[in-house]
């Protein structure tokens, strides 16, 4: 079975790119990124349960990685420019993303981004993003509205999970909304960032989740 690793955050947009990707046969690797201690998060627990949903009524499991990340937020909040902060974090996570699909021998990547929902999904930004990644991303919901991927949710049943508590990092107040990959690339100098995502991905924590 072709796989990709999907992106999910335990939020509404990611879980329904996950449900959408099941119902077309495509195999899933779940990787859930932990930004503890930066909040008191129950991510990793609703990205568990959202997989045991979307299983429900099949024989299928699906792998799910948890990657610490409070250590990689707090490099970039410490040695970036400020408005730079949520591309940064997604090149890291992507950087993470393909490692553990060449691991899993997944030829993609899959998100929940939206076209210019918040500000790190800008064109530009999505561009300079996925710069970091050598693989395609898949992107379902790239032209949906919120109001839209709220109906799909209700469908597929990941609404009422998706949309219980829980904390991520801050954003900042005046975030770049057309940031370019050179300028991103000369910022990652200073975080040692192939040695940051290699480190969070040694520590992360690897189970099979069943219906």
């Amino acid at each position: 079975m072709v796989k990709a690793v999907a992106l999910v955050s335990g939020g509404i947009d990611s879980a329904v790119a996950a449900g959408l990707a099941l119902e077309q046969g495509l195999g899933l690797v779940f990787l859930h990124f932990d930004t503890r201690p930066l909040g008191n998060t129950k991510g990793k627990e609703k990205t568990a349960k959202l997989a045991r949903h979307l299983l429900s009524g099949s024989r299928k499991s699906i792998k799910m990685y948890t990657v610490p990340y409070g250590k990689v937020l707090f490099a970039i909040a410490k040695n970036c420019e400020r408005k730079y902060s949520c591309v940064l974090c997604r090149r890291t996570m992507l950087r993470i993303a393909e490692r553990i699909a060449e691991r899993e021998k997944a030829p993609a990547l899959l998100t929940g981004e939206s076209l210019g929902q918040v500000a790190s999904q800008t064109l530009a930004n999505l561009n300079a993003e996925h710069s970091a990644a050598k693989i395609p991303v898949i992107r379902p919901l790239l032209g949906l509205d919120k109001l839209e991927i709220e109906r799909i949710a209700r469908k597929l049943g990941t609404l009422e999970t998706s949309i219980l508590p829980s904390a991520c990092c801050s954003l900042p107040e005046k975030p770049a909304t057309s940031a370019k990959a050179a300028i991103l690339e000369e910022q990652e100098k200073s975080l040692q960032i192939e040695k940051l995502a290699k480190q969070a991905l040694e520590s992360a924590e690897i189970e099979e989740i069943k219906a």
